[in-house]
């Protein structure tokens, strides 16, 4: 049987692919377990013990995945940060997750020894790829260890921290298994297997979002386990990535719509001059994708699109190609194992067809917000979870997403779900990216504002609101129209496509008169 496992195939084919950096270097198996091997035996020598926790602010590259895999052998929480956070943000989560080990990129040198300072971590502790002030270099982590693997290896786990953008984040911290590092989980092959992903197979994956998001870090390192190679973008562009799509064969990859619309922007002669044959499976996530754009996506790609909806927490549905043709606009049923469930407020199951919040399950899986009880209360159900998302299930199971509960507009007593309006706006050729939201109305409460970034050469004037309110009027009854229109350059969103609706809503709401 062929080998899995980053150490079992670093012993069975050290000069294997494992990894290809942003810059084009190779890397193979043999120097990838080889440097996880010496940041392990380093970071025991600290003092780091199972349970500890260590803290990852880097961008996509080999060092990233070399740390990871160091503290996954040590069993070490490995918290992996959003590096658009400030200083004071990433000192919170060094303090609330206990760290000991912090390991930052010089390019965030600011933030990173900001927040070092704040949350107190010993110079001792602190490690750089580069040159951050007070940070020794990674490359002194474990150098005067004798070589070979670390001592007492025992399998670590991710600790995630969710809903950054709102508020305090939340670590989701699950017990460690103290399973053998060597050993694949059963799960990672169970988790693949959903997408149709069996180990080897000449598969090569993709990796153009960053590596702090939970589901793009579970993909590259499942991958590499799998003997899949993981070819890394540091910054994505369309260009780019149909270009190393050819060049290295590339079979699968994890996507967000926010790329099928910059991709379907191309000129028609940059999107069909490269050769796709080699796609086997992209799947997508994290955000919704209005039908349109699916559907051209499926016209260009082929049925190789593979949708899913799942939670850092555990549980989810997927749905194929073949499957979202019949069913356009769902996510997607349970995995095997799991549960989903649509929930009223008193917290009873709604029929088909009628929308409540979602619940979910993975098996017999639990978590805990770390340090927050109440919040682990307030987001359950007896075993079940929310994420507060709003959605029905149909009669064949299949849910559909309607929005966010902390989204939704009640105007007039009405509520209206910002998600499909964005998913109709989305679809004129005019509309490069839109948000949706409620602002004050002194009679109604609130009214419903929606916020487009034109399309290049597009001029945002009152001819675009009238034609776009025009195509809308088409497709969605008169009180879900937005009653206004603004227009910017850009939408905040982060590289995996979240939008931070929040940055662009605060301001209506700032004006309002007490």
């Amino acid at each position: 049987m062929t080998a899995l496992g980053l150490w079992n195939i670093a012993a069975s084919e050290p000069h294997r692919l494992a990894v290809v950096a942003p810059d084009g270097r190779e890397v193979t198996y043999r120097q990838l377990a080889a440097d996880a091997d010496r940041y392990g035996r380093g970071l025991r020598a600290l003092g780091l013990r199972a349970g500890d926790a260590i803290v990852l602010l880097l961008p996509n590259g080999a060092d990233m995945l070399a740390a990871h895999f160091a503290a996954l052998q040590t069993g070490l929480y490995i918290v992996a940060v959003n590096w658009h956070l400030v200083g004071p943000e990433v000192a919170y989560i060094l303090s609330d997750s206990g760290a000991k080990a912090f390991v930052a990129h010089e390019r965030f040198a600011p933030v990173a020894a900001a927040a070092a300072e704040e949350a107190g971590l010993p110079p001792e502790a602190r490690f750089a790829v580069g040159e951050v002030p007070g940070f020794r270099p990674l490359a002194e982590l474990g150098a005067d260890e004798p070589p070979g693997r670390p001592e007492e290896r025992t399998m670590g786990g991710p600790m995630l921290y969710t809903s950054g953008t709102t508020g305090r984040p939340k670590g989701v911290r699950r017990p460690l298994t103290g399973a053998d590092p060597d050993d694949v989980p059963g799960t990672a092959l169970w988790f693949f297997g959903i997408f149709g992903l069996e180990p080897h197979d000449g598969h090569v994956h993709l990796c153009g979002s960053p590596l702090y998001h939970t589901a793009v870090l579970n993909f590259v390192t499942i991958s590499i386990q799998l003997g899949h190679p993981a070819v890394l973008m540091d910054r994505w562009t369309p260009a780019e990535m149909l270009r190393l799509i050819e060049r290295y064969r590339v079979t699968h990859s994890h996507m967000v719509p926010t790329q099928f619309s910059r991709l379907l922007a191309l000129p028609e002669a940059e999107r069909t001059r490269h050769d796709l044959s080699s796609l086997r499976v992209m799947i997508h996530g994290a955000a919704p994708c209005p039908m349109e754009v699916k559907r051209r996506m499926l016209d260009w790609w082929g049925p190789v699109v593979t949708e899913y909806y799942a939670a850092t927490e555990g549980g989810g549905t997927t749905i194929t190609a073949e499957e979202w043709l019949r069913k356009p606009g769902s996510v997607g049923r349970a995995w095997p194992g799991s549960v989903v469930a649509v929930l009223d407020e008193d917290g009873r199951e709604l029929p088909p067809g009628e929308p409540g919040l979602v619940y979910l399950r993975m098996g017999t899986s639990s978590f805990e917000y770390h340090r927050d009880r109440e919040k682990t209360k307030a987001a359950r159900v007896g075993d079940l979870f929310t994420l507060g998302d709003v959605g029905h299930l149909d009669e064949d199971g299949y849910l559909f997403l309607h929005d966010r509960k902390s989204d939704m507009i009640i105007t007039g007593g009405v509520n209206v779900y910002p998600a499909e309006i964005e998913g109709e706006l989305a679809g004129h050729p005019k509309v490069a990216d839109v948000a949706v939201f409620g602002i004050p109305h002194p009679d109604w409460g609130e009214e419903i504002k929606a916020v487009v970034q034109p399309a290049d050469g597009v001029t945002p004037d009152d001819a675009l609101t009238e034609e776009l309110l025009a195509f809308a009027g088409t497709r969605l009854a008169r009180f879900k129209l937005p009653r206004t229109v603004d227009y910017v350059a850009e939408l905040p969103r982060d590289p995996n496509g979240k939008l931070y609706k929040r940055r662009l809503r605060e301001p209506y709401w700032a004006e309002r008169t007490v």
